[in-house]
């Protein structure tokens, strides 16, 4: 087991200094918000083009995330190395385009040597700042204080505190920018496809569903062999037929509560138990209406079908 300097005690207390120093600062934050907000805001839901984040070493690293947040929920943006845009890359840059400039000290290089050209170009400036009375600041439209009484680094000095609130101001911009632009889950997801939500709201039923190998019985197939068709196909249901149409659907919850009831399975039928009027849904059904119905029917699998009687496959909750 490795040793260390300080007791577990010690260590956990060092631990929860972090937590709460840094907790701490976010909450002075919130606790002094001001028109600020409101005017960046403002300038990122009328911004035209797109929302650029530049910030050197640990702000260049937060202001990436900040960017793909953006981008994420509807705001396109995209991060730009202050070193590289000084040596041309300030040709990604329009005259629509909103900068977010991110430097705790607001004297950071790089970044002051962009900014004549960028105010050329005619760009609204947003700064997130420590100091707010910086050369940074002093260029800017809008000034966001990012400023914070101590770092959480034992000597105060690598971007800890700071870096936090700075990704909690840039998060805040974010998801407010959301609300107001009436961002909905389904335009989430157009830009999500690979994630779960992407999957259920822009996937179809019928790219889903199984229409091979389904549980088919008869009218006066009986429970028992019911069962073990259920059992070889693998699934929780039974699809009642007659002629090629759907006639009702027997479930292995059907089945349990039969048998706890005390009845006799050898002698019943698939007809004297199925339910005549199961649940459908159509094959051209977005995934999360699917799994909505199924949530709401407390059912684990659907009949694919667009008029109740010809089966076009079945889905499963949760597959």
């Amino acid at each position: 087991m490795t040793q260390f300097s300080l007791s577990n005690e010690q260590l956990l207390a060092e631990v929860r200094t972090v937590f709460d120093v840094q907790s701490a600062a976010i909450s002075a934050h919130s606790k002094a918000l001001g028109d600020e907000y409101l005017q960046a805001l403002a300038l990122i839901k009328n911004c035209t083009g797109r929302v650029i984040i530049c910030g050197m070493g640990k702000s260049g690293h937060i202001g990436k995330k900040i960017s793909a947040s953006l981008a994420s929920l509807g705001t396109p943006s995209f991060f730009l190395h202050p070193g590289e845009a000084f040596h041309g890359d300030l040709g990604m840059v329009t005259p629509q385009d909103l900068m977010v400039l991110i430097s705790y000290s607001g004297e950071t290089d790089e970044l002051l040597k962009i900014i004549p050209s960028l105010q050329s170009f005619g760009n609204k400036i947003i700064s997130i700042t420590g100091g707010v009375n910086s050369s940074l600041a002093k260029n800017s439209d809008v000034v966001l204080d990012a400023s914070v009484e101590k770092e959480t680094c034992p000597n105060n000095l690598a971007p800890t505190t700071s870096t936090t609130l700075t990704l909690v101001i840039g998060d805040a911009l974010a998801s407010v920018s959301t609300v107001e632009k009436g961002f909905t889950p389904m335009e989430f997801a157009r830009f999500h496809p690979g994630g779960s939500l992407g999957r259920r709201l822009l996937t179809f039923v019928k790219n889903e569903m199984r229409s091979e190998n389904l549980p088919f019985v008869n009218t006066d197939t009986s429970l028992t062999d019911a069962l073990l068709v259920m059992t070889e196909t693998r699934t929780g249901l039974a699809l009642v037929m007659d002629n090629g149409v759907l006639q009702g659907v027997v479930t292995d919850g059907d089945l349990r509560r039969f048998l706890i009831s005390g009845q006799t399975i050898n002698d019943t039928l698939a007809s004297d138990l199925m339910n005549k009027n199961p649940c459908f849904i159509s094959s051209h059904t977005r995934l999360s209406e699917a799994e909505e119905l199924m949530r709401e029917k407390h059912i684990k699998w659907l009949i694919v079908s667009d008029d109740g009687k010809q089966i076009d496959g079945i889905i499963e909750w949760g597959q």
